[in-house]
């Protein structure tokens, strides 16, 4: 299927690394031009160099989300590298410390709002006034299944996800009938990089050899960290797939969509 993504600008915030960046490789080789930000200059430039280099169109930007200077920054420097940006992915974020109910400090909570939620607005309100003038654009916030389903650890995050999805259901109405859509996308238990060096090391104690092929460490650890009825965990291909139909124009009736990519979820989270 053709997504008619050719030549459309795509700004995903913290691409330089797991599900940011898969996310920039899918819209890139669905023609997209691809903006990938990170907080380290190396690994942005890096990503966006090997797209490049894969036969995509990329630029790298640099700068801290939770600093309104550095957004300023940043997109005043996409624009001059291309043209308005069209496309928006509010990928930035993640979580911070890992507290629980017996530890966790008013100012974790602020900070985890900070680093998901307002960079989030931060970017998305300097860019709509160019989608709005064009009648078109596309916007998803990656939140998570934790604001869904909630683990007793991390309430923090769970909380700043959860408000992802009641800004982007707001969002969506408001610009409805500006041509722009707005939708979440909540990844539950995927195979990134720190989920990978978690259930290796659970597999040790199980027996498995820490190389052991990623099938047989997922058959045996994956139902101890979650009940997923297709009994594997997803790929971050899989998000950037999902994304990169959502930001499509062959998706232009949904809006205000959550989109759970999820069988179960990772208490890890």
């Amino acid at each position: 299927m053709d997504l008619n993504l050719d030549g459309k600008v795509a700004l995903i915030t913290g691409s330089s690394k797991g599900i940011g960046e898969a996310i920039a490789r899918g819209l890139a080789r669905e023609g997209a031009i691809v903006i990938v930000h990170g907080r380290n200059r190396t690994r942005t430039e890096e990503v966006a160099e090997d797209i490049k280099g894969r036969g995509g169109r990329a630029h790298a930007v640099v700068g801290d989300l939770t600093h309104e200077g550095d957004v300023q920054r940043l997109v005043d420097q996409t624009q001059a590298l291309v043209r308005p940006v069209e496309i928006l992915i509010n990928n930035a974020g993640g979580s911070g410390e890992t507290e629980d109910w017996s530890t966790t400090r008013p100012e974790t909570w602020a900070a985890g709002y900070d680093r998901n939620v307002l960079a989030a607005v931060r970017v998305t309100t300097r860019l709509l006034p160019g989608m709005r003038a064009a009648k078109w654009g596309r916007i998803v916030n990656i939140s998570s299944l934790a604001a869904l389903m909630p683990p007793a650890r991390r309430p923090d995050y769970a909380a700043a996800k959860a408000a992802m999805i009641a800004m982007t259901a707001s969002l969506a109405k408001a610009v409805a009938l500006d041509g722009i859509t707005a939708n979440t996308v909540s990844p539950g238990t995927i195979h990134s990089a720190s989920l990978d060096e978690a259930f290796r090391k659970v597999a040790l104690n199980e027996g498995l050899a820490a190389d052991a092929p990623w099938p047989d460490i997922e058959r045996i650890v994956l139902p101890m960290f979650a009940d997923v009825p297709l009994g594997r965990v997803g790929t971050l291909e899989e998000i950037a797939d999902a994304v990169s139909f959502l930001v499509s124009p062959r998706a232009s009736y949904i809006t205000g969509a959550n989109l759970r990519l999820v069988g179960g979820m990772w208490p890890g989270l």
